[in-house]
């Protein structure tokens, strides 16, 4: 029997902690099993036909579920025709409680389900309680009066806000990605770097220099000056990169998958004279990126 967290989680957030939280402990007091439900791709966008950047990709939301809130299991279920028609009341009792064996669920103040959204959190607890089954709604979360929500964090990445970003969802903002070639100007004239294939839909920062912290399959980290844009001095292409220097690191990283942690934005993207006044620059940024980790 299971102890199931329901919701989207987005970015995984401070108000999405205390649903975690919750189901954690409640789990370990029942001596049941944690789980998260969520769903493949935000619901919004499929009913929409609108596109909604993601904070995460479904792989991110899942390590961080794992590493923040010791969570194993992750019900990803597809926001298919099934699920989209799925009266609210099946969704309770048929597939909650009967396909994945709920005995507990935990839910936000704002959690709508089932077919046009008809389910609330009080047809929730009323139905959990119908069916013997535990249920905790959480209250909204808030940080100096504002409310924690994905809605806002997104704004906050795409403006580069990485420390106000972090304070609401209680960590760095998160980016994984796959090692590719790139063209190889950096590793020759500049720094060696490593050049992310960003899954689709995954919302990028805006374009500038942060301070950032790279994580390697086999969970070595290394501090990082991670550059997120178009490169307008080695690159006159439209194409949006995102490159990380990893510093004291010798190796290959090509395939390899590699997790960002954004900390701060240093600068905008600049264009400069030459590639000595661009690697002048670098220089301040490492330096400027080793000082900032160092203090934390």
């Amino acid at each position: 029997m299971k102890v199931i967290a329901l919701g989207f989680f987005d970015g995984i957030h401070l108000g999405h902690g205390a649903l975690l939280r919750r189901t954690a402990e409640v789990a370990r007091d029942r001596g049941l099993s944690p789980a998260v439900f969520t769903f493949d791709r935000p619901p919004k966008a499929v009913v929409t036909g609108r596109p909604i950047p993601l904070i995460n990709s479904a792989e991110d939301r899942r390590g961080l579920v794992k590493r923040l809130y010791g969570i194993d299991e992750i019900i990803m279920a597809p926001f298919d025709q099934r699920m989209m028609t799925m009266p609210w009341r099946e969704f309770i009792t048929g597939f909650l409680a009967g396909e994945h064996q709920a005995a507990h669920l935990v839910a936000g103040h704002d959690f709508h389900f089932g077919h046009k959204n008809q389910g609330n959190p009080q047809l929730l607890q009323e139905t959990c309680k119908e069916l013997g089954i535990g249920c905790d709604i959480i209250p909204r979360v808030e940080i100096s009066g504002m409310t924690v929500s994905s809605t806002y964090i997104r704004q906050l990445v795409e403006e580069g806000d990485m420390e106000r970003a972090s304070r609401f969802l209680g960590h760095p903002h998160t980016l994984t990605g796959t090692v590719r070639h790139g063209r190889g100007i950096g590793r020759s004239q500049l720094f060696p770097t490593a050049n992310l294939i960003i899954p689709p839909n995954v919302l990028i920062p805006s374009h500038g220099v942060y301070v950032t912290r790279a994580y390697l399959p086999d969970g070595s980290a290394y501090d990082a000056v991670t550059n997120v844009g178009n490169r307008p001095t080695v690159n006159n292409g439209a194409d949006i990169t995102v490159e990380a220097s990893l510093l004291h690191f010798e190796g290959d990283l090509y395939g390899k998958t590699l997790r960002l942690e954004f900390f701060k934005k240093l600068r905008g993207e600049m264009r400069f004279d030459s590639v000595e006044a661009l690697r002048a620059q670098i220089q301040q940024d490492i330096g400027a990126t080793a000082s900032y980790l160092a203090s934390l």
